[in-house]
């Protein structure tokens, strides 16, 4: 059994919340391990950056979507956004990803999920992203979104958009396994965008704060397209495709779970949606339902003697289910709000969109 159960308490263990001699210690050797694995990625970068390391080019435009951080940066409903613009302006996008947790044959979390958020779009699943891209060009796609994109340097991009949450800019200020940096926050660098996260209720200097330690981070790169949004809860939807307004559930006392990155995040938007939660439950990202799992819930939901459960897009698409335990069971659908002005961003993924060279 993992000593760290779910993501958020990796977060409270890693940004001190927990403390005591045991987690100190924890603490103390996962900064041993993050040393060696903060040298690889940076002797890594260091290859591509000069031209050590060979990057493939894609015979169709691509935009990355990526993260500086492990999960939970509300990735998925960007990807949507820049999904549904090109397909606005008349491109057949494909969203091409690694395909996290699926077995040959299924489809992935985040597949289930945009399949609901834009249907129709292609979506090509593939560990190795080159050939995905190939593939999805194959298959009529005229640009490529890459899913989860920004540390897959042996592909080229287009475009290079990075979403951070406002929440935890920096992974708690460490690299992986001590934080949730992937990779140095100097690797901002390299991106020509950068969308603040769940901005919702952050004041105006904290916002400048984080843009600040972003533009110290690109080390005198010139400045990045910056916008900053929020993740709003927009509707309800059953396993069965049954969309309700947000006003169906409001002041429910309902039991909540999730498997994702960030579920303070989850539980901040279930706070935003007025319902009273009489019990939460956290699991590890992408993580996938047992029958045991599912038994195990629906006895919770009864016990607790709520009026429904709710879940993530995320989850729902993996439980499949309209009920727990006799329960109703709904997830909240969330969508990406501008707060600033989108136009430079959408500017930028049109022009990339049209290009035929990339660097």
């Amino acid at each position: 059994m993992s000593i760290l159960p779910d993501a958020e308490t990796f977060r409270r263990l890693a940004d001190g919340s927990i403390g005591g001699a045991g987690p100190a210690a924890l603490r103390a050797a996962l900064s041993a391990l993050a040393a060696p694995y903060g040298l690889v990625t940076a002797a890594r970068n260091t290859l591509y950056d000069r031209g050590l390391l060979r990057q493939h080019a894609a015979p169709i435009p691509v935009i990355s979507v990526g993260n500086l951080t492990l999960g939970g940066t509300g990735k998925t409903p960007l990807v949507a956004w820049v999904a549904r613009r090109l397909v606005a302006a008349g491109h057949r996008p494909a969203v091409v990803s690694r395909g996290y947790g699926a077995r040959p044959g299924e489809v992935s979390d985040e597949a289930a999920e945009l399949a609901i958020l834009v249907p129709g779009v292609l979506h090509v699943a593939d560990r190795d992203r080159v050939r995905g891209v190939t593939a999805a060009a194959g298959r009529g796609a005229d640009v490529a979104i890459l899913d989860d994109g920004f540390q897959h340097r042996r592909l080229q991009r287009t475009l290079d958009i990075v979403a951070i949450d406002a929440s935890d800019p920096f992974g708690c200020g460490h690299l992986f396994p001590r934080g949730l940096l992937r990779e140095a926050p100097s690797g901002l660098a390299r991106a020509q965008a950068v969308v603040l996260t769940r901005t919702g209720g952050l004041s105006e200097e904290r916002r400048a704060e984080i843009r600040a330690a972003v533009t110290r981070a690109r080390l005198g790169r010139p400045p990045v397209i910056w916008l900053e949004t929020d993740h709003r809860p927009a509707a309800t939807r059953t396993a069965g495709g049954r969309v309700e307004p947000l006003a169906a559930i409001a002041g429910d006392c309902v039991a909540a779970f999730c498997g994702i990155g960030n579920p303070a995040a989850f539980r901040h938007t279930l706070a935003v949606c007025g319902l009273e939660v009489a019990g939460f439950r956290g699991y590890a990202d992408h993580h996938a339902y047992s029958p045991t799992d599912i038994a195990a819930l629906a006895a919770w939901a009864r016990g607790l003697g709520v009026e429904r459960v709710v879940t993530t897009l995320k989850d729902l698409v993996k439980i499949r289910r309209d009920e727990l335990g006799g329960i109703p069971l709904v997830a909240l659908e969330v969508a990406i709000e501008p707060l600033g002005d989108p136009e430079p961003l959408a500017a930028a993924i049109a022009a990339a969109s049209r290009q035929g060279d990339r660097a």
